[in-house]
């Protein structure tokens, strides 16, 4: 990637043999110790002394998340995390939906973890702790991993940030061990309500939902399928990794806050982690555990902020690379590849989010958009269960009920049910996330519905964008009006980019009203017809469809506009030359292809002949006697390479493909 361009070291062998796919294992652990370094306080004040059994209920909840996501994101290997599953499952809408849902997530979790991290950094300077220090602080951090993820943040930058994870990781579990043997009041267990009170229902139940929304790490990770390579066996590594580096501070943490924190009226809070070392009578070992604290929480949180703007930007990308938010908001920097919009966008709403200084509502919003999602990956797993009952699996879930055709996952089942739980007590107890989340919903929405429906495209079928439309790379030649011939294959997308690439977008600002792209659709009469012949009705539908592809293809270029155009001929040669004088191109795109590739008049019950020359008759004919410049591109050199698959490997970690090789001729 232009933006990373010394090349990261290796993460240590032990290490990868410990963790499975460090960059995995530092994105979901990173997010699930920032959830507890900001969400742990506000279970404990909705919760009390019950907090360690909602934390139990939380971690038996993410075993069963963890299962669906392993399953979901080893089937379809595509960058999107629930976006691909519902998509596979359901249709676009719930796709788009899933992804809105999450995209929410993301950025509330960029602003709850940069606001967060000024209550650990008061420790070293108290001002940090409200007014405008606090919010200067906030937004540094923001802009600073805007910045950094503009230039580019790799997988395997996420590989070396599992360092840091597991030293926090190390912390967390020092804590642990201290705080049950100096701490911790076995009366939280026998008399946990005598303890600290009586909870409500409804606090109860949002503090589960808070304790569970922390796993959205999961997406984030999930959306790497297909970007870090990981055997069937990594996969169970994964699982048998995750789930106890989960349980084990999450529990035991959850332990000594509900013996703790309920008796210091709420002071704790914002940084519940420094509540529990402070809490400790001995100053020799209270003093350094809270500067160790607040350094590890400060890092770790900066680690969270980060890996929260890489899952917005990539997802982002996802979504207008599928035609589910317009392009435009998806254009990749010219320079790093990186989703620049998007990321402009995520950090002044990030930075307007922090303004109000509200932890509890930050955290209700983000329970929102969890939990829906949630909802949403175990019900697409149910429902890939039955639709795709014979797709190879590298990982299967176990505890299965043969249905049918299919098999119905009891874990999943079981996580939906919760999550379906969770997202409804979220709307019922807490005002700011029923006005906020469906607010959010509505909005992306009606731009979903409108953008499609402008467009003229289905809402419900799945729709892509070349990756290279989103790419506006600087091209050697500009050209006011190109002539593309049409041939209603896969290479169609590959010359219209081309073509769309060497289209004047300058031509636009000089008020020359923009670049002209002809596509030509070519029926070959045979001799032994007449040239007015009926065409067949599937081979008009071919041409309609293939040029309606190819104007969607070529206006994804700003000042680009596509025109279409059927004509008919003996020679598709001689109708190409003719129609470039007759149009008065400045160009010809044209695809070189081998001759048993060509489109001849057999169509339309004529024969194909035999031609001796490697790139056929009709490109040599062109390129002999077309009045203006031709333009050749050649076939992918890689059989299994498709012009038209979804390029979800492109434009964050790599350069954008952009296109096969161009020879251009005279």
């Amino acid at each position: 990637m232009k933006g990373d361009r010394l090349a990261p070291l290796d993460p240590p062998a032990a290490l990868r043999r410990g963790v499975g796919s460090p960059a995995l294992f530092a994105i979901v652990q990173g997010f699930l110790a920032a959830s507890l370094y900001f969400g742990l306080g506000l279970v404990v004040e909705n919760a009390l002394a019950l907090t360690w059994i909602v934390f139990v209920g939380a971690m038996l909840f993410y075993a069963l998340l963890v299962l669906s996501y392993v399953e979901g994101a080893s089937l379809h290997q595509e960058r999107g995390g629930v976006t691909v599953l519902a998509r596979y499952a359901f249709n676009e809408l719930w796709s788009f939906v899933a992804g809105w849902a999450i995209l929410l997530d993301y950025l509330i979790l960029i602003a709850l973890t940069a606001y967060t991290t000024t209550d650990y950094a008061a420790v070293f300077w108290g001002e940090l702790t409200h007014g405008v220090p606090q919010y200067v602080l906030s937004a540094g951090i923001i802009v600073g991993v805007a910045v950094l993820n503009l230039r580019g943040v790799g997988s395997r930058r996420y590989e070396r940030t599992a360092i840091i994870v597991i030293a926090d990781l190390a912390l967390q579990l020092l804590i642990v061990v201290l705080g049950l043997a100096l701490l911790f009041d076995p009366d939280v267990l026998v008399h946990p309500i005598a303890y600290g009170g009586a909870p409500s229902v409804d606090g109860t139940l949002f503090a589960f939902t808070l304790a569970i929304a922390a796993f959205s790490g999961l997406d984030a990770s999930s959306g790497l399928a297909g970007e870090v390579a990981i055997s069937r066996r990594g996969l169970r590594r994964l699982i048998s990794v995750r789930v106890p580096s989960a349980v084990i501070p999450y529990i035991g943490l959850a332990l000594v806050a509900s013996s703790v924190l309920p008796r210091t009226d709420g002071r704790w809070v914002e940084a519940p982690v420094l509540g529990l070392v402070s809490a400790f009578d001995e100053a020799w070992l209270r003093e350094p555990l809270r500067y160790a604290v607040a350094v590890s929480a400060f890092a770790l949180l900066v680690v969270a902020c980060n890996a929260a703007m890489l899952g917005l930007s990539r997802l982002g990308y996802s979504l207008a690379l599928n035609r589910q938010i317009p392009s435009s908001i998806g254009r990749l920097h010219p320079t790093y590849n990186t989703p620049v919009v998007v990321i402009g966008l995520g950090t002044v709403l990030a930075l307007a989010l922090v303004i109000p200084a509200d932890l509890e509502l930050l955290a209700a919003i983000y329970a929102f958009g969890a939990t829906l999602a949630f909802v949403l990956v175990h019900l697409s797993v149910i429902r890939l269960r039955f639709r795709e009952p014979d797709r190879d699996r590298p990982y299967k879930m176990p505890f299965n009920v043969r249905l049918g055709r299919g098999e119905l996952p009891l874990t999943a089942t079981i996580g939906a049910v919760a999550a379906a739980v969770a997202f409804a007590s979220v709307l019922v107890f807490h005002d700011a996330a029923r006005i906020v989340g469906p607010g959010w919903m509505a909005v992306g929405l009606a731009l979903y519905v409108g953008y499609r429906t402008a467009e003229g495209k289905p809402i419900l079928k799945r729709v892509t964008v070349p990756a290279a439309a989103l790419t506006r790379k600087e091209v050697e030649a500009e050209f006011g009006s190109i002539l593309v011939p049409i041939l209603g294959t896969p290479l169609d997308d590959d010359i219209m980019q081309t073509a769309g690439r060497l289209a004047g977008e300058e031509n636009d600002d000089l008020g020359e009203g923009g670049a002209v792209i002809e596509a030509l659709w070519i029926f070959e009469v045979p001799m032994a017809l007449p040239i007015d012949a009926r065409v067949p009705e599937a081979e008009l539908r071919r041409a309609r469809q293939a040029l309606a592809r190819a104007r969607a293809v070529g206006e994804e270029y700003e000042g680009v506009e596509v025109a279409t155009a059927t004509v008919r001929a003996r020679r598709a040669g001689e109708a190409i030359v003719r129609e470039a004088k007759r149009r008065g191109v400045e160009a010809i795109v044209l695809a070189a292809e081998e001759p048993t590739r060509l489109r001849g008049g057999l169509h339309m019950g004529g024969k194909q002949g035999l031609h001796d020359t490697y790139v056929g008759e009709t490109t040599r004919y062109v390129v002999v006697k077309a009045p203006c410049r031709v333009i050749l591109t050649a076939p992918p050199a890689d059989p299994a390479a498709d012009p038209t698959r979804p390029a979800s490997d492109a434009g964050l970690d790599g350069e954008t493909p952009v296109g096969h090789p161009v020879a251009p001729m005279n």
